[in-house]
């Protein structure tokens, strides 16, 4: 394997040793990346951390047996509240986190202290067909590379190693992990994975996947699958607002529309506003809820 001028913007590189049962994944993400971090201001360390997810959530997702949606959430109580990555067996992905808007944020605060207490790490695969499964693990380590490599080691029993990046620019990953079920000399492991380690920041967010995987395994080059592309996409729409609208209730939802007009909802995603007036949601519920609830104001007056 010799490297080539070739760039890959968003793209996931699956390889393989054939000398020892190890597998392994690479991605960078820039365009994708760029339509993300574009839909909110977010602050640096914010900024640095939900583009590290999506790089895991990238990888990790290019493991799915069937067809479905992986998804990513580290949630905590303190000034950030949660990052959320979606990653799809069509290779799409979105991102998004939320945070105390109100709170100062410095460009080099730790994970761990925007998270505050409590923290988890939470994985769900959502199949297409079949029943979702979810994982949720306490916050072990102090960059989302370590919170990974802990989950996939208690959860999954893989030894598993994982580097992540991100930076204004793009995100990126590898991920190297032991085959299931395979026997392999633990020196052997401990070669590939101390390899891994030595990858930068800076090559994860520049390089494609050619040049990384010279640059570290060029004395036993692995077998390098075609590279697959990834792109954004948002799976919101008028049809899953209106589900959640259902679940809010008439009450609520007739209130709110009694005294604003109408009810708006953005995305979280992809800042899409989807907006439904009184005879919408009137149509929704399949009655008049918000005359329903003029009415009763009246009444209690």
């Amino acid at each position: 394997m010799t490297p080539t001028a070739i760039h890959h913007d968003d793209c996931r590189t699956r390889f393989i040793f054939d000398d020892m049962p190890v597998r392994g994944l690479h991605v960078r993400l820039e365009n994708v990346w760029q339509h993300i971090v574009n839909q909110k201001n977010y602050p640096a360390a914010i900024r640095r951390a939900l583009g590290e997810l999506l790089a895991a959530g990238s990888l990790l997702s290019g493991n799915l047996k069937t067809e479905g949606t992986l998804i990513l959430q580290v949630q905590g109580q303190g000034r950030l509240k949660m990052l959320v990555v979606e990653a799809t067996s069509a290779h799409t992905v979105r991102a998004t986190a939320r945070w105390d808007e109100t709170a100062a944020i410095g460009d080099n605060d730790s994970l761990n202290e925007l998270l505050g207490d409590n923290g988890v790490f939470v994985l769900t695969l959502q199949p297409k067909e079949g029943d979702p499964w979810q994982g949720v693990v306490p916050l072990e380590g102090g960059s989302i590379a370590q919170m990974l490599t802990h989950y996939m080691k208690r959860s999954e029993q893989l030894d598993t190693h994982v580097v992540l990046a991100a930076d204004d620019a793009a995100c990126g990953g590898l991920l190297v992990q032991r085959l299931p079920e395979e026997i392999l000399n633990d020196d052997a492991w401990a070669h590939v994975s101390t390899l891994a380690q030595t990858v930068t920041a800076e090559e994860l967010t520049t390089l494609d996947a050619q040049h990384v995987l010279y640059r570290l395994f060029h004395e036993t080059p692995p077998r390098v699958f075609p590279a697959e592309n990834l792109e954004f996409a948002c799976t919101c729409s008028r049809g899953k607002v209106s589900d959640m609208l259902l679940m809010l209730g008439g009450e609520e939802v007739g209130g709110v529309v009694a005294e604003q007009g109408s009810i708006a909802v953005d995305c979280d995603f992809c800042h899409e506003k989807y907006v439904f007036d009184e005879t919408d949601v009137n149509a929704l519920f399949g009655a008049d809820i918000v005359d329903a609830v003029r009415q009763e104001a009246k009444r209690v007056q």
